[in-house]
């Protein structure tokens, strides 16, 4: 059984091209952009992964040809609206993850499964625990209004 972070880590994946933005800076804030290959063309955060990561598909459609010249271990996709995408790759043989985040809980569940396949999974549980503590300020904050 696994238990250091670090040998996890080396287990997921290394080359990961992020269909969406929210897999991208989820990255970024977990200190794992190293891994990241490929981004989305409406990526805007983090500002540098503009300048540092090729952009690689829109949000309904996909240089299919540029991904797999990355060599991709892993791309992660968003729902049925990026299904031709992961289905296209799929056939290439290429690992597609994709989520299907539609509230704040799936939202939640989506960042600590990224967390947990490149071994971040504390560090993940962490920064969740904290969204979760600044909803709930609001939550608050709007109640008293």
């Amino acid at each position: 059984m696994l238990h250091d972070a670090a040998a996890t880590s080396a287990l997921g994946p290394q080359r990961i091209v992020c269909l969406t933005e929210e897999t991208t800076e989820w990255l970024y804030l977990l200190g794992q952009e190293h891994r990241i290959v490929g981004i989305s063309g409406y990526t805007v955060r983090p500002r540098r992964a503009r300048q540092e990561k090729p952009r690689v598909s829109a949000f309904l459609s996909a240089k299919i040809d540029r991904i797999l010249a990355l060599e991709p271990d892993c791309v992660f996709g968003f729902s049925d609206l990026q299904a031709d995408i992961a289905s296209a790759l799929i056939r290439q043989g290429v690992q597609v993850t994709v989520f299907n985040q539609r509230s704040v809980e799936s939202i939640f569940s989506m960042l600590y499964q990224v967390a947990a396949m490149v071994g971040q999974a504390g560090a993940g549980l962490a920064r969740i625990a904290a969204m979760r503590d600044g909803l709930q300020a609001m939550r608050t904050a709007a109640g008293a209004l």
